[in-house]
């Protein structure tokens, strides 16, 4: 059995098909998720139930892995539009702090076409549109990525474009130049296939890529 991945946010959306994903390749995972007592465990799966902002939590929950797959979300809301969000800076300043006390050098974070330098690789409208509705979810993404940057971590940046239900493929692109950056659609389950590659492989190490279809 291969180093244990903890999986930051594997009870629902990508992160779940992350979990998924890895114990389909029999690797073992260590779940984390404030509702991760709803996750059945096995012989691979260790449901940790926590905060991602709490230190503490987060701490012990890095005990004895090799590598973390961030991919924390938020549940979209109407208030979002108003709402400051600090939640992905937040859990990833501690769990950055906390990768660095315990030695774990291996991140591949989720974040989202249109955060970051992927901004500049939109279009006017699709800039506009995105802004009116994901302003400040994604305000706190670009604080995220540069968080990420400025680390001594061997990060990867992930950038999915618009996500789907769709079934797993492995014939998506992970576009690398930014001159190719651009928007598409991509299924949930094909993300999670590049992410458990990514570590497995330790693909794209301290680069920022975006996954389209």
């Amino acid at each position: 059995m291969s180093a244990r991945i903890l999986i930051m946010g594997a009870t629902s959306g990508i992160g779940r098909c992350v979990m998924e994903e890895a114990v389909g390749r029999r690797l073992s995972v260590r779940a984390f998720a404030r509702s991760a007592d709803t996750i059945e465990p096995s012989d691979l799966i260790e449901p940790f139930v926590g905060d991602a902002r709490n230190p503490n939590d987060v701490a012990n929950a890095l005990f004895g892995v090799h590598a973390v797959i961030y991919a924390l979300g938020i549940t979209e809301r109407v208030s979002m539009l108003w709402e400051t969000e600090t939640l992905f800076s937040e859990t990833t300043r501690v769990l950055l702090d906390q990768m660095a006390k315990a030695e774990v050098a291996r991140l591949v974070a989720v974040t989202g076409f249109g955060a970051g330098r992927s901004k500049s690789a939109m279009s006017w409208v699709e800039r506009a549109g995105h802004r009116a509705v994901l302003g400040r979810p994604y305000a706190d993404k670009d604080r995220q990525e540069a968080l990420i940057t400025e680390s001594a971590l061997d990060w990867t940046i992930v950038r999915p474009v618009i996500l789907t239900r769709g079934a797993r493929s492995e014939r998506y692109r992970v576009l690398r130049d930014a001159s190719s950056w651009r928007n598409g659609l991509i299924s949930r389950a094909s993300v999670a296939h590049y992410l458990v590659d990514a570590v497995e492989q330790d693909m794209d190490i301290r680069l920022d890529v975006v996954l389209a279809q």
